[in-house]
């Protein structure tokens, strides 16, 4: 048996009075995030949802999340994290394509009605059943959305014990949704094995403290924030301090109440932190506490990385993973220097290699398609072998990022392969974007890529040839848009064109419209 849950329960077996989650005035044991996980639980297996059956779960950092989180995998059941930006239509295509039986969501805010979002969502799904809205005041006693459960009257008196499931290493844990250049986003299935060792090979990474404190400000439902912040932090007992939304006023203030030794987070955050205009009695603290700083997603800036060296005094750690590889696969090592640009060398377990377009191994330094294996390697997407057999080849999954490394083997991400934008440290997938623009009834043809952007790392920007009568402006396209797709994904750049660069065979050239 080996199931994920262990992570809580050891940690509430062994402290549990130990602060587990700071969110505002709420600072919540590891025995209470482990009760309530219990009732979780048990309110599963009351509806009839075990072993393998899914559940997916929208909320933003929250103390609700692991609660959640950790409740399924108690039941055997598959988690599915769904990004809380999401649009009715994007949450239903993800419980379909998941086959959930259960949908947690909080319930948001006037600005980001979640609630209204994901029961609408769920309604267009297909075989999803149960809908439980996790309320923004927890002693709310009716739900504020007609025929939505709420989530505390729904525990009601379920039991705080439960035995977990018996789960095997290889049965699947969590699903994360991403995606190619090939249409519509994909599940990456990670085991339990996947995840419990990719948390404790990443916690080696950095010393531990006899008592580490966190900030969480990547969202937990990608997988760099589950996986090195929240099941890392678990696993070390450590106290975790819940930011829903990156602020950088708000999260150096917390950095400084709460004493954070330990920051995670993309580039755009660190370019925040440092473009902060804060006082010099905040940076001291910050400076006296911060031990351990790393950051993924994206390549983090030099000047960025040299800044917050000379800000805070401390060295940022960069490493690189995906999804697929639950996620880190590379890490500046502590044992080894660390080289700034680098993603470092493969971590223990791990192998690296680069290949060419048709899997041959590069030797020397390349450049070359970043190949990886190990323990980490995702089973596969979801009801996707075609997929599946096209990304994995003897063990190998093949990455789309185009690497160089140097004679001490230290990997350096020069190009992707792939035409996927990263804005923000959030994966945007083009042709997604284009087929949608394409359902406007004013747009003939759409071409989707990114283009530089000094804070978001990429902007999305999309080349438009309209109909031929069509009188829609550029502004009425791009609020069109932010209708149709999650905050982070909708073009913010709109470029009508006569015509679009093509080759013979009418693939449209991406690199000369970049």
């Amino acid at each position: 048996m080996l199931n994920l849950s262990v992570l809580l329960e050891d940690a509430a077996r062994e402290t549990p009075d130990r602060e587990a989650v700071v969110f505002g005035d709420l600072r919540l044991s590891y025995s209470f995030i482990d009760s309530v996980a219990n009732q979780v639980a048990n309110l599963l297996r009351s509806r009839g949802i075990g072993h393998g059956d899914k559940v997916a779960l929208s909320c933003p950092n929250l103390p609700y999340f692991p609660m959640v989180y950790f409740g399924a995998l108690k039941a055997g059941a598959v988690v599915v994290p769904l990004n809380v930006l999401l649009k009715p239509r994007e949450i239903a295509y993800h419980l379909t394509d998941s086959d959930a039986k259960a949908l947690f969501c909080f319930e948001g805010t006037p600005e980001l009605p979640l609630g209204e979002s994901g029961y609408a969502g769920f309604q267009q799904a297909e075989g999803c059943e149960h809908f439980f809205l996790l309320p923004a005041n927890p002693s709310a006693a009716e739900s504020p959305i007609e025929g939505a459960e709420l989530f505390w009257a729904a525990l009601g008196d379920q039991p705080n014990t439960f035995d977990p499931v018996s789960t095997g290493p290889d049965d699947t844990a969590v699903i994360i949704y991403t995606s190619g250049t090939t249409g519509q986003p994909k599940g990456a299935e990670l085991s339990h094995s996947n995840l419990l060792t990719n948390a404790m090979v990443s916690d080696t990474l950095f010393e531990r403290t006899l008592h580490d404190t966190s900030l969480v400000t990547l969202p937990l439902f990608h997988i760099f924030g589950q996986t090195c912040v929240m099941n890392v932090g678990f696993y070390r007992r450590a106290t975790l301090v819940f930011q829903p939304r990156f602020e950088p006023k708000e999260a150096i203030d917390l950095m400084v109440k709460e004493k954070v030794n330990i920051f995670a987070g993309v580039p755009t955050m660190y370019w925040g932190l440092l473009t902060d205009d804060t006082s010099e009695e905040n940076i001291a603290t910050i400076r006296e506490n911060l031990r351990v700083a790393v950051s993924g997603g994206s390549a983090l800036p030099m000047e960025v990385l040299k800044g917050i060296k000379k800000k805070f005094d401390v060295d940022v750690l960069e490493g690189y993973g995906l999804s697929e590889t639950s996620p880190v696969a590379s890490f500046n090592r502590p044992d080894r220097p660390a080289k700034p640009g680098s993603i470092g060398l493969p971590v223990w377990g791990v192998e690296m290699k680069l290949i060419d377009d048709d899997w041959n191994e590069i030797e020397g330094e390349g450049p070359g398609e970043i190949a990886i294996r190990g323990h980490n390697i995702m089973k596969g997407y979801y009801n996707r072998p075609e997929a599946t057999a096209e990304a994995i080849r003897d063990g190998w999954f093949r990455t789309g990022d185009v690497a160089r490394r140097d004679e001490d083997g230290y990997y350096y991400i020069i190009d992707r392969s792939k035409d996927m934008i990263i804005r923000g440290g959030y994966n945007v997938y083009p042709r997604e974007i284009e087929e949608v623009l394409m359902t406007h009834p004013e747009v003939s043809l759409a071409a989707v890529v990114g283009v530089e952007h000094p804070s978001h790392g990429e902007e999305i920007k999309a080349f438009v040839i309209r109909t031929p009568e069509a009188t829609i402006t550029e502004d009425e396209l791009i609020a069109w848009g932010k209708e149709q797709f999650a905050n982070y994904k909708y073009p913010r750049i709109v470029e009508f064109r006569d015509e679009l660069p093509m080759t013979a065979t009418g693939k449209i050239l991406k690199r000369e419209l970049r």
